[in-house]
C-alpha cells in the first residue's frame, strides 16, 4: 500500500469541513436529503424509513469501451522474451498459492447504487494512506455487504473490501478494509475511479495503491455468474500470488504499485499479465462455465492485482441475477490449469517500488 499514513485528527477535521483528499473527484451532482442514513453493521437496513428495494449487484463494462488495459484483446500477442524465465521462477518457487491449486474465489460484492443511495462519510484507519487514498463520502446500499462477510461489519479480519458502482455519476468506490457498525463507519484506502475517465498508464498515479495493491480497480477485472450465464467474459481478470513468489520490491505496467516482495530476480513482478496458452484444450475442462472463464484466459489474460492464496477471484453471486450454483461452476473447476499452461505478456521493464506516490490530477 502507500507510504504516508494519514493521521486520525486531520482525518476528522477535513470529513468535517466536506472536502475529499487531494485529487479525489469532487461530490457534486447528489441529492443532500439522502445524506447521512445510519447502515446497521449486520446489513440489513441502512437508516430508518428508508425503502431501498432489493440490493443491485454492481455488473457492466464499467468504463468505456477500448478505454483501459483489462479491455484489450491479446490472443494475438507474441510472449514475453522472458516468459519462461518468469514462469520457471514460479514453479520452484512452488506455483500457485493454496498448494499450488488453481482455485477461484467468490467472496468480493460488487453493489450498484442510485441517487437515492444513502451517503455516508467514514473516520479513516491505518489503512489510509496520503495522497494515495481519497476521503470522500461514499453511497452505501441498504443491505447490501462487504466481502467476506454477511453485512458491512468486518468482522473476520479479511479484506472485507466494500466496492459500489455508481453509473448515474459515473463513479465507482473501491473500499480496503471498510468496517461498519451501527453509526461508526471506519475505513482503510478508498480509490474513486471516473469511470467516464481515460486514464493513462499512470492510472490515478504513479507509485500509488488503490483497494488493490497493484493500483488497479478491482471490479472490472472480477467476472460475474451473469456473464458466464450469458456464455462470454470481455475482458482480463483479476488474480493474487503469494508475496514471496513476487518479485522483490517491482512492478510493471499497467500496475502503478506494488508491495515489499521476496521473489527472485526472475520472479513476476506485480501486476504481471498472464495468458493461458492458446493450445490449451478446454474440451479436457468439467463444464461449459470452466470453458467460458478459459476463454477469457486465452482471449485476454490475467492481471496480478494482489496478494494471497485463491489465485482467481470471481464476483460473488449474492446479488447477480444468476448464481454460481445454476451456471454450474465451481472454486476447483479450473484446478487442472497449472503455471505452465501459462505466457507473460510483455509490458515493459519492471519498476521499483518507492511508495512515492504523485496523484495525477
Amino acid at each position: 500500500m502507500g507510504n504516508t499514513r494519514l493521521g486520525l485528527t486531520l482525518a476528522l477535521a477535513l470529513l468535517a469541513c466536506g472536502d475529499d483528499d487531494a485529487g479525489s473527484p469532487d461530490g457534486g451532482g447528489r441529492d443532500g436529503g439522502a445524506r447521512d442514513a445510519e447502515v446497521d453493521g449486520g446489513g440489513a437496513d441502512a437508516g430508518a424509513g428508508v425503502d431501498a428495494g432489493p440490493v443491485r449487484a454492481g455488473s457492466g463494462a464499467y468504463f468505456p469501451a477500448g478505454t483501459m488495459f483489462f479491455q484489450e484483446d491479446v490472443s494475438g500477442v507474441a510472449p514475453s522474451p522472458d516468459s519462461d524465465a518468469i514462469l520457471g521462477s514460479l514453479r520452484r518457487a512452488g506455483g500457485w498459492g493454496n498448494g499450488d491449486r488453481f482455485q477461484i474465489d467468490f467472496s468480493i460484492e460488487v453493489l450498484e447504487a442510485d441517487a437515492s443511495t444513502p451517503l455516508r462519510s467514514f473516520e479513516p484507519t491505518d489503512d489510509f494512506y496520503v495522497p494515495d487514498c481519497d476521503l470522500s463520502e461514499i453511497p452505501v446500499p441498504v443491505g447490501g455487504a462487504i466481502e467476506g462477510e454477511t453485512g458491512y461489519a468486518c468482522e473476520g479480519d479479511g479484506d472485507c473490501h466494500l466496492i459500489v458502482h455508481a453509473p448515474f455519476e459515473n463513479r465507482l468506490y473501491e473500499m480496503w478494509r471498510a468496517n461498519v457498525v451501527g453509526d461508526v463507519f471506519e475505513g482503510g484506502c478508498l480509490a474513486i475511479w471516473e469511470t467516464d475517465r481515460t486514464y493513462d498508464e499512470r492510472l490515478r498515479g504513479e507509485q500509488c495503491t488503490s483497494a488493490d495493491a497493484a493500483g488497479f480497480p478491482i471490479a472490472p477485472l472480477l467476472f460475474s455468474a451473469d456473464e458466464v450465464a450469458a456464455g462470454e467474459i470481455d475482458h482480463a481478470i483479476r488474480f493474487i500470488l503469494p508475496n514471496d513468489r513476487v518479485r522483490a520490491s517491482r512492478y510493471v505496467r499497467p500496475a502503478t504499485h506494488g508491495t515489499r516482495t521476496t521473489g527472485d530476480d526472475d520472479a513476476p513482478p506485480y501486476g504481471v499479465h498472464l495468458r493461458l496458452r492458446a493450445d490449451y484444450p478446454l474440451e479436457s475442462l468439467p463444464n461449459d462455465a470452466a470453458r467460458v472463464v478459459a476463454r477469457a484466459l486465452q482471449r485476454y489474460g490475467m492481471y496480478h492485482a494482489d496478494g494471497g492464496n485463491i489465485a482467481l477471484t470471481a464476483q460473488s453471486d449474492r446479488f447477480t441475477t444468476a448464481k454460481w450454483e445454476d451456471v454450474g461452476l465451481g472454486p476447483r473447476d479450473l484446478a487442472a490449469l497449472t503455471v505452465e499452461d501459462f505466457e507473460v505478456i510483455d509490458h515493459g521493464a519492471p519498476i521499483e517500488v518507492t511508495f512515492d506516490c504523485e496523484r495525477v490530477p
